[in-house]
Order: C-alpha cells, then structure tokens, then sequence
C-alpha cells in the first residue's frame, strides 16, 4: 500500500494525516502550541515550537500505525495563511517570533499605506483590501523593529515567508525556499494578475524581493524531507482555506465551502477571470496544478472557532467545545442577546480594525448558558454576513453550502446556520477537508489519482435544510446587524 501524508499547520495545533493510495483518511495526529500574547492585540507562535511539533506528529503518525517510510510517496503540506516569518539563511534560526494572522500590531503602517494613498491599487493588483492581517506589513514591522535584521539583509543573509516556506526550508535541510500561488496571494505584496511580487508595493515598503521565496503552483515540486534515509517528495502546498476548498471538490464556477476553525473562511470558485469584489470580499488565488489559475471570492471571520476558546480558556464556563452543542440545545431561543467576538476586529465585509467584542441585550436572568447559545451563533451570522455580500459580488445564488473544520460537528450550529441562510448545508463524512485538500495535491502530482477520483470520494454525512419562519429568520438577523454596528470604531484610531 502506497500513503500521502499531509502536514496541517493551524492557528492552534499542528497535525499531520495518513491517506492511503485510494484517497481514503486513515489516521490523525495532533499536537497543540502555545499562543503568546506579549501585548494587548499581538499574537504571536514560536517558530521552533511550530517545527518541532509539526515532525513531531509525523513521526507519531508512521509509528502509530506501523507504516514504513517507504511506502509515504508524497507530502503536502497545509498552513495557515499570512502568519509570517523572518529566519537567518544560514542557521535556520528565526530572528523574532512567528506573527500570527490574527495580529493588530501593523495597524498604523496599514493606516500610512492608505493615506500614501495606494489603496486602490493593492486591491487591483493583489485582490486584498489594506490590513494588518495580511502578512506584508508584518515583514516590514520585523524588518523596522528586530535589532538586526537590516544588517543581515544587506549581507543577504535573511529569508522570508509564510509556515508553508519556514517548514519546506527546515524539511528540505536549508535547500528549498519556495511558497505556492495561494499562499502567496494572502501576502498583500504579490501581483495576482502578473503572478509575480509587486515591485512597486515591495519598493514602497522597502522590502527586498531577495528575502522572498520562489512561487510554485500548488501541485508541484517542492523539495525533498529526508527522513532515516529516505527522501520523501514535497507535491502539495497550499493555504489552509484554498486546500479546503480543493478537498471539498469545488472545481467549478460558483461553489462555495466554509471552514469553521479558529476563523471562518468561505471561498466561492470564481474561475480563470479575476473579479474585484465591490462589497468587502477579497479576490484570491485558488489552488492550481500548472501556471494556470482559477480565483476565488473569499470572506474571513477573524475569531470563530477562537471565540469557543474563550469561552473555554479566558471565562471558563465550559470545559470543552463539544458541551456547547447540548448547552445551546438545554435552553429557549435567545431573546435579543447576541455576542459580537470581534477581539481582532472584524473581517468581511466590514474590515474594520478598530471594533473589539461585546455582548449586547443582558438582562438579570442572562446566565453562563444564554452566553455560550449565543457565542456559538455568532458563527452563523458572521458567515451570514461574507455570504449575503458573496451572491452580490457573483450574481449566484447560494443554494448549498459545503461545510468542514471542527465546529462543522455541531449540529445545533449547522441546522441554525441553515436556517439562517434559508439554503442547505451540507457536512462530509470526511470534514478534514483542508489536510485533505493539501494531500490529494500531492497525490496528483504523484501521478497517484485524478480530480475524477477526489470527486468520487466526497461522500455526505449529513444534509441540514431550513426549518425556521421567514420572519423569525429576519427579525434575528436585523438584532445581529444592529449589535455588530455598536461594536464598529470602538478603538480610536
């Protein structure tokens, strides 16, 4: 039997998967990091941590399940988009701590860049719209602020990049300094139209394309991670949220897929022409098996899954995630209390980087229940909010909605974002769609199946279908709107 392993780097934990030569998900390995909050809105992860965990769960996983390096004929790799990394080329040493996606720190720069007025043509050119998010402005803060930095740059001795770049260079032992078309489109200084970096953006930040990865599509060859001996092929990198939307087989125009993780991202496949989004959303490079790309429309909520954590971690009303299905399922529909996790800010449509959290309509009888119910909507509406504002941007009207991640479990969840949505929802049996996305890129390349053969795979759990009065369903929402704008400019800027 012939295996692909799929490395999944997350906001919170680092995974690795076993799927074997007929696509089919045979184990999972898992290992969580610690997240570092030097000050209030930075996010940060330890380089070394990420690496070490990552080989760590692949080790576990051949062990595990008595598999001989021999027979793993490929790897992909997944990751989440934008954190970013600065390392020394010669030692592999990071000169500062990862910085997470979720990070605010670059707010003033992002402020700067639209008062220099170049707005309008990083939206044109890289489909994104200015924000700390993105991991352009992250480069130029470690650039800016690492005692350093600058010398070793001068002495070309200092890369750049995403997880999916830090991981194949260590991997690869130092050879391979590479990122995929998606990942590198999340990175606000990449030219979707010309697939090349922008020059321009590059010179108005000062950073140097020396520092920068060479970009491969998403199915391709990417270097070799010895391994006692054996050297196992790297063919499948990609973004978190575009793996995802490859591992729910959504090849065609107007296909949409949610990942509800630490954030919520829906992509829509858009196809070869890129369109700019006139309604919030971001246009976004799609994963790709040759130079030739398909778009996506993109939507992202920043805190979803994260909000669950904090209701576990920071307020400690719940022990574990899995509780809030049956706590929401214990008590009434909510009258009017909605919770608005924007502890990050809020993404699409709103992107606004200066609202922070609250939660609206306590009364006296309002307890740890009504406050985790509502926790958990707020993944509903805010998915709500990116799909309202994705038919506009397509001219299609949602009529399925492919979900995975972790939350996707939840079946209180899913039936209320059903009927939130007034469309079906549909949850695979197989809801590790973006390690399986990362791992059916490598296995492409590898000649090991086809796209016939990842469609044929995707078999449904469960269809969730509306069941909830129209104008219940309106009255909801129009509570949802009004909370979310009372969170909007919370911080002046």
């Amino acid at each position: 039997m012939k295996y692909v392993v799929a490395l999944d780097q997350g906001t919170t934990s680092s995974r690795a998967i076993l799927i074997d030569e007929n696509g089919s998900l045979i184990a999972l390995e898992q290992k969580e990091f610690k997240q570092i909050f030097p000050k209030p809105g930075w996010v940060e992860h330890n380089p070394l941590e990420i690496l070490n965990s990552q080989i760590k769960v692949f080790e576990e996983l051949l062990v595990n399940n008595h598999i001989d390096p021999k027979s793993i004929i490929s790897i992909g790799i997944t990751n989440l988009r934008e954190t970013t990394i600065l390392w020394d080329k010669d030692t592999g040493n990071p000169f500062y701590n990862a910085i997470v996606w979720q990070d605010k720190r670059t707010t003033n720069i992002c402020e700067k860049i639209k008062t220099d007025g170049l707005e309008n043509y990083i939206k044109e050119n890289t489909g994104l719209v200015v924000d700390s998010y993105f991991s352009a402005t992250k480069i130029k803060w470690i650039i800016d602020n690492v005692d350093g930095v600058k010398e070793k740059i001068k002495k070309n001795k200092v890369l750049a990049g995403t997880i999916d770049s830090w991981l194949i260079y260590n991997l690869t032992s130092f050879k391979s300094h590479v990122t995929d078309f998606t990942n590198a489109s999340r990175t606000m200084i990449f030219n979707i139209k010309s697939l090349e970096w922008d020059n321009k953006i590059l010179k108005y930040l000062n950073i140097p394309d020396s520092i920068l990865p060479k970009v491969l599509p998403s199915s391709a060859e990417f270097g070799s991670y010895e391994y006692k001996g054996n050297k196992i092929p790297i063919r499948g990198v990609a973004g978190d949220q575009q793996a995802a939307l490859f591992g729910q087989a959504c090849f065609d125009n107007g296909m949409v897929k949610n990942t509800y993780g630490t954030g919520c991202f829906l992509l829509m496949n858009i196809g070869k022409k890129m369109n700019l989004s006139k309604n919030g959303l971001l246009t976004t490079i799609a994963c790709s098996t040759s130079n030739s790309v398909n778009y996506a429309l993109e939507g992202s909520v920043f805190i979803a899954g994260a909000s669950i954590q904090w209701l576990r971690d920071s307020l400690k009303i719940i022990k574990d995630a899995k509780e809030t299905e049956e706590i929401a399922n214990s008590i009434e529909e909510l009258e009017n209390i909605y919770v608005v996790p924007a502890f990050a800010g809020l993404g699409a449509p709103y992107w606004d980087m200066y609202s922070r959290g609250a939660i609206f309509g306590l009364t006296r009888d309002t307890g740890r229940k009504q406050i985790i119910k509502a926790t958990l909507e707020s993944l509903a509406y805010q998915t709500k909010d990116i799909i309202d504002v994705m038919q506009k941007d397509s001219n299609v009207e949602l009529r399925s909605l492919k979900v995975d991640g972790g939350a996707c479990k939840n079946n209180y969840l899913m039936q209320f974002q059903s009927n939130l949505l007034n469309s079906e929802v549909v949850r695979p049996e197989i809801i590790e769609s973006t390690a399986m996305g990362a791992g059916y890129l490598a296995g492409l390349f590898s000649s090991l199946w086809d796209k016939d053969k990842i469609i044929f795979n995707q078999k449904i759990d469960k269809k969730f279908k509306p069941v909830i009065d129209p104008n219940k369903r309106d009255k909801l929402f129009q509570g949802w709107t009004k909370a979310v704008k009372r969170t909007l400019n919370w911080l002046e800027k």
